[in-house]
């Protein structure tokens, strides 16, 4: 108590005799605006702010409650719009979210766009703030509940991400988007490792990772925040007397502990000011009221993920079952491996004579230049033998590599290839044709049990490698396909393989082909199969496309559908066709805001040298476009031709196709033209290959399918129940190619004044912007500016440059509506 009586007393001033009365008037007036401005800011402001933190954390709870059950309904609504724009917007029909239009465009905010499920985390944070400005209570320990629930909240949206195939109201858009990074630079695996690293690392900096230790950790926390609130004597122990009635001294002192009261006698109004100190043993709080906060901590906010309605998300998916693609032809069987010809391959015939040979004979002519090797091994595959060696040490690569013509004049062998060295190995590889090549049958591949159990999107099988393993490969992965070779060199029967491939392994509803064949004879066979699996422009006789001037339409077309299939993506919130395919399955895409279900779609151009020579810039130009954007919408193309030259494969080409085959080439110039390297000029032809993906070179010897082959398998599929027709692509209308003098004002569309009235609005006379704002087709929007021009509403055709809208006045354009009968 003397200690306490010592500490009041340093506080103190000294005493004097209060005045007994004193005029107002008298009074230093500059006490009066502090005084006043105190008691504002102090009371009134802070009151106000608490109130409406409190009621924003309930509100914000509520409306995310609500966003759970209805993001369904309001989300097309409130979807890349700002709060005014939503507020205000012409749009009367009221939202599904609870609290109304504000509530649904702040859940979204925060739900969607930001932090998912962890987003609750500010209502705690607005509560304790709240409580702590509006009643002065502590609920938690504010410094700490901040840090702690900001950092739980990024934490828990990353965590929540990971497991989210799209972006959505689990971890937000910011788990999304990081966890797309994270799954690029460390994946998927090493993802989840550093999420879990996160999640510790916050929990020890955060807490005492001891149960025990919990409470005292907030006790002590508690603590500390009031010796810190102690240098806020203004703020908290400060009681203005001024703003309650007045009261005596003894009344006071009857109330409140003699040592922490003391009466500002000094003061020039008398009793008008309380100074409560604080005793010097103060550190140790009530504890049965820590231990009612700590009581009050042990709310678990993570329970809010309770309430998930799953019935609500997964309402159709529950009622119907996921969307199946393939019930229109429920019925459609996949060809049997029957239909393909049994050669009766019984493996590879090794001819031990001819090995050691060959061996003695590499030996010897490396012998002959002074080169010595410390070992040899043979590797036998279908049609050629590679034989490795290790070189002695000291011996230079480079020295082995120009005896390339050696080596094959010494084994009187057509195609020796030396690859130095091998990747992935220290070795040297001398491949060498063997005298009896065996055949790589088709069956054999498409029977083969890695071609049977792949899980690609699209699978491909094209031979088998030197060590006699089948080859195979998912052509999204590539994702276009360039491919060469000379005259007879099994080019044609490579790309019969990529489509066999794709027959055996793939329903119609899921790839859909547009073949170009400007020879009219390679592809015939596939016209079986057109109302099955093959693509066309409308109106067109056939699919199988020979004509050069369809061609162009073709790929134009493709273009159309490309933007299409990304204005899909982009409303869907996908990145892939794959994974909107997955959202559209599940049911959580509407087919009435134009959603569908979309197949790849595989463009096969044979010969596109002749394509080049006719059209040239007209077909560069839609395929360079198609091989720099399509492969997110699945739009895949392969490519051949039998003259690798480069005013045929342009560097723009090349740039857009890393993967690439190469049968083979006359010459060491055409080899680098297709590959960028040598060898295609070394091959032995008859179906041997290589294929390049970019990183290194396969050879391979291309399975053999013969025309009857083929035949039987469209014969088979073309017999079973198909499509009313083939698959349409969006029709395409050059710009300029119908003049005005083909216009019949007889047969206006019906949409014609509204889309006069959008064009002389925007000032733009463009099919894009009838699209966009009437949801019309490509072909409807042409035939709609054709008619605009017709009527004299826009200007011609004029290039690159957009039409002129010759009305400018709205007025003007409904004069001239009026006088044709049509408003």
């Amino acid at each position: 108590m003397a200690a306490d009586n010592e500490y009041i007393s340093k506080k103190t001033k000294t005493p004097k005799k209060p005045r007994v009365s004193v005029d107002p008037a008298d009074a230093p007036k500059k006490k009066i605006i502090p005084k006043l401005s105190e008691r504002y800011n102090k009371k009134k402001v802070k009151s106000v702010i608490g109130t409406i933190l409190i009621l924003l954390a309930f509100y914000l709870f509520l409306a995310f409650v609500s966003y759970m059950m209805t993001w369904k309904i309001d989300q097309n609504r409130v979807l890349n719009k700002g709060l005014f724009e939503f507020l205000f917007e012409d749009n009367q029909e009221p939202v599904a979210n609870w609290l109304g239009k504000f509530g649904a465009w702040t859940s979204h905010l925060f739900m969607y766009e930001w932090f998912g499920l962890s987003s609750f985390g500010f209502c705690l944070l607005f509560l304790v703030f709240g409580t702590r400005m509006l009643f002065n209570y502590t609920i938690l320990p504010l410094r700490k509940t901040l840090g702690a629930t900001l950092i739980l909240v990024v934490c828990t949206s990353i965590l929540l991400g990971f497991f989210a195939k799209s972006i959505s109201f689990f971890g937000g858009a910011f788990g999304f988007q990081v966890n797309q990074w994270l799954g690029l630079t460390l994946g998927n695996f090493g993802t989840f490792v550093l999420i879990i690293a996160m999640f510790y690392i916050a929990i020890m900096l955060l807490f005492d990772p001891k149960i025990g230790n919990i409470i005292n950790y907030f006790k002590n926390t508690s603590d500390r925040e009031e010796e810190d609130d102690e240098n806020e004597a203004s703020d908290e122990n400060y009681v203005d007397v001024s703003v309650i009635n007045p009261i005596r001294k003894e009344d006071i002192e009857q109330e409140l502990d003699p040592e922490v009261v003391h009466f500002d006698e000094d003061d020039a109004l008398g009793e008008d000011g309380l100074e409560i100190v604080p005793p010097v043993n103060t550190a140790s709080s009530n504890p049965l009221e820590n231990q009612e906060n700590a009581e009050d901590f042990e709310v678990d906010i993570a329970e809010e993920e309770d309430f998930i309605d799953d019935d609500e998300m997964n309402e159709l998916r529950k009622e119907f079952g996921d969307y199946d693609p393939k019930l229109d032809l429920a019925s459609y069987v996949l060809p049997s491996i029957d239909l393909l010809t049994d050669f009766g391959n019984k493996g590879i015939n090794i001819d031990k004579n001819e090995l050691e040979e060959n061996k003695n004979k590499i030996v010897e002519t490396l012998g002959n230049y002074k080169i010595e090797i410390s070992k040899i091994k043979a590797t036998v595959g279908p049609t050629v033998t590679l034989y490795e060696i290790i070189p002695a040490p000291g011996v230079r690569i480079s020295k082995i590599k120009n005896l390339e013509d050696d080596i094959a004049l010494s084994l009187a062998a057509l195609g020796i290839r030396i690859i130095a060295p091998i990747p992935g190995k220290g070795t040297i590889g001398i491949e060498v044709p063997n005298s009896k090549p065996e055949m790589v049958s088709m069956r054999s591949l498409i029977a083969s049990e890695k071609f049977q159990n792949s899980d690609f999107e699209l699978p491909i099988v094209m031979g088998k490698t030197i060590t006699n393993e089948t080859y195979t490969f998912d052509l999204t992965k590539m994702p276009h396909l360039l491919v060469a070779g000379a005259t007879g060199q099994g080019k044609s029967v490579g790309l019969n393989a990529i489509l066999v491939s794709l027959l055996y392994k793939k329903h119609p509803a899921q790839v859909k082909f547009v073949l170009v064949d400007p020879k009219k004879v390679e592809l015939t066979l596939f016209n079986r199969i057109e109302r099955h699996f093959l693509a066309k422009l409308p109106g067109e006789g056939e699919a199988i496309i020979t004509d050069t001037s369809k061609v162009v339409n073709t790929l134009n077309s493709l273009c159309i559908e490309m933007d299409d299939r990304y204005e899909l993506l982009k409303q869907a919130h996908c990145r892939t066709i794959k994974e909107y395919n997955a959202k559209f399955i599940s049911r959580r895409l509407n087919p009435e805001k134009g959603h569908k279900y979309m197949p790849y779609i595989v463009v096969l151009i044979d010969e596109f040298a002749d394509l080049i020579m006719t059209a040239g810039k007209e077909v560069e130009h839609p395929i360079a476009r198609i091989a720099q954007l399509a492969r997110a919408v699945g739009i895949h193309l392969i490519v051949a031709t039998q003259r690798p030259s480069v005013n045929v494969i342009t560097g723009m080409i090349k740039a857009n196709f890393p993967a690439r085959i190469a049968f083979r080439v006359l010459s060491k110039i055409d080899s680098r033209t297709i590959l960028d390297a040598s060898g295609a000029d070394q091959l032995i032809g008859r179906g041997d290959m290589l294929v390049s993906t970019g990183s290194d070179l396969v050879r391979l010897q291309c399975g053999f399918v013969d025309t009857p082959e083929v035949e039987k398998i469209c014969d088979f599929i073309g017999e079973q129940r198909a499509y009313p027709e083939a698959f349409l692509l969006p029709e395409y209308v050059a710009e300029g190619g119908d003049t005005a003098a083909d216009f019949d004002s007889d047969e206006l569309d019906a949409f014609f004044p509204d889309a006069a009235r959008l064009v002389v609005m925007h000032q733009q006379g463009s099919a894009s912007l009838l699209q966009r704002k009437l949801k019309l087709g490509y072909n409807r929007a042409g035939r709609l500016i054709d008619q605009l021009e017709g009527m004299g509403i826009i200007g011609p055709f004029q290039g690159s440059k957009a039409r002129d809208v010759l009305y400018s006045d709205p007025q003007a354009l409904e004069e001239l509506l009026a006088s044709k009968g049509l408003v």
